[in-house]
């Protein structure tokens, strides 16, 4: 921020080790010629895959499943034991298709699901058709939503787009994925709404106040919380870091970054 450029005159560069920049003031960094770059593409396919760890999560009850059997619970086969639902014939709602929101179409794809979206501008026909996904308004397919999944970038005017109006929107059989930014969702009406089974559940992998965990989340067992593994896998977290170091030595060698 403002305060911290004061105290670094002779800075040149910020090269955020990630896609998102919400946590960088760019006017002020323009106004006092430093650069800002960014690592987006290359975290893309992790990014997608998490998602669909998070979404396959909530709908096979993995993380319960799993702490009933590692504290002796299972005692045999049940047919009534954890259901869930499939993901086939399921719609998927992406709101944000940008790079990650279309990765995690193609995936939904393979899995049969009807996908529709929102996002400011539709996609061109082709690439619509491409990922078999139909364009909604936002209030539409939060309604249509089977499983919402958030894939956009963090602005004062997306700030609380997951608000308690919009949840009370959703299906009570619905499900709520957040692996984009904490604070696209007021965490304290979720709670509210997670608790009295107006949805049935949510799986996050950012929160609003990160780290802190907006009070009453973690005591619920119909939500998924990861500490922020987006992009976590070796292969992204390397070219994250090769795309981050590259853009410094471009911006000392005189040359205009791709990503800045």
């Amino acid at each position: 921020n403002a305060d911290v450029l004061k105290m670094a005159p002779r800075l040149k560069v910020v090269s955020n080790f990630a896609v998102g920049t919400d946590n960088v003031d760019i006017s002020a960094c323009s106004e006092r010629k430093v650069a800002v770059t960014n690592t987006p593409g290359v975290l893309t396919e992790a990014t997608a895959d998490t998602t669909f760890a998070l979404i396959l999560s909530v709908a096979r009850h993995v993380v319960k499943a799993d702490k009933y059997t590692r504290e002796g619970c299972f005692t045999g086969w049940d047919p009534l034991l954890f259901v869930g639902f499939e993901l086939k014939g399921k719609t998927l709602g992406i709101i944000g298709m940008g790079r990650i929101g279309q990765a995690v179409a193609r995936r939904a794809v393979g899995f049969g699901m009807n996908i529709v979206y929102y996002n400011r501008n539709p996609l061109p026909d082709d690439l619509a058709n491409e990922l078999e996904a139909t364009y909604l308004s936002l209030d539409e397919l939060i309604q249509t939503a089977d499983i919402l999944t958030l894939h956009l970038p963090y602005s004062d005017k997306v700030h609380h787009l997951i608000n308690k109006e919009r949840l009370k929107m959703m299906k009570h059989n619905a499900y709520l994925i957040n692996a984009a930014r904490g604070a696209h969702i007021d965490e304290s009406a979720l709670v509210e709404h997670l608790r009295s089974g107006n949805i049935a559940g949510a799986a996050l992998d950012v929160y609003e106040h990160e780290p802190q965990l907006t009070p009453g989340l973690a005591e619920l067992d119909n939500v998924v919380l990861l500490p922020h593994l987006g992009s976590a896998t070796v292969e992204a977290r390397n070219a994250m870091a090769e795309l981050a170091a590259g853009s410094i030595c471009e911006i000392f060698s005189g040359k205009i970054p791709e990503n800045i």
